[in-house]
């Protein structure tokens, strides 16, 4: 029996969320899963959701009803895997702390929009960065809030170029966490759908979301 994921897309049309969410749903096709496509939160607040293996969500800058956030971080309390990127997970919903809370990370910030940066790895050793070595990268570089208890596989330095006041701060950019019994997976790299032709980018992603299904 295959497992089931469910990727719901939306939000601002910036981030290319359906062609992102076509191309997460061949992976996991890839990988043997069943995925599902959705359009809207609404599916988050299915009872079932709770059966699945993985959700990803392709979102951003959007809302959320209180009982389809509620029933999404229940879902991942309970062992379901949650894996996401950019601004499609980690801004998704900017008025709900229970949800940033599970994700481990919000966006505030990308200092000069799209430039080139080095994603600098920091747990060489962990299976979803094995073999990859720092590397550019030509994207938003997030700056973000985190949550101190992430486990964090790869960094970026702010050159303090576009935003001087932040010259020489390391930010997290990929993560691994916990929120109950559930795994979370988070990689800021991903703004458009575009990016996931870079090698090292679409080989963590992919990783990622195999190390946070159930």
């Amino acid at each position: 029996m295959k497992k089931e994921a469910l990727i719901v897309w939306g939000g601002w049309d910036g981030h290319t969320p359906e062609q992102s969410a076509a191309i997460v749903a061949g992976m996991l096709e890839e990988e043997g899963f069943q995925p599902y496509i959705e359009k809207t939160t609404e599916a988050f607040a299915d009872p079932n959701l709770k059966d699945l293996s993985l959700i990803v969500p392709v979102v951003t800058m959007s809302t959320i009803e209180r009982e389809e956030v509620r029933n999404l971080c229940a879902a991942v309390e309970s062992g379901v895997g949650l894996a996401g990127f950019h601004g499609c997970m980690c801004d998704s919903f900017r008025n709900e702390v229970e949800y940033q809370f599970m994700t481990g990370g919000q966006w505030v910030a990308h200092p000069g929009n799209i430039i080139d940066f080095e994603v600098n790895v920091k747990a060489g050793d962990d299976p979803v960065m094995a073999g990859i070595d720092d590397f550019p990268f030509r994207s938003e570089q997030y700056y973000m809030h985190i949550d101190p208890s992430n486990e964090v596989l790869a960094t970026t330095t702010f050159s303090g170029e576009h935003c001087a006041w932040v010259e020489g701060v390391e930010m997290p950019i990929i993560w691994k966490r916990r929120h109950g019994a559930g795994r979370v997976f988070y990689s800021a790299l991903g703004h458009i759908a575009a990016e996931f032709e870079v090698e090292q980018m679409a080989t963590i992603f992919r990783r990622g979301m195999l190390w946070a299904a159930r």
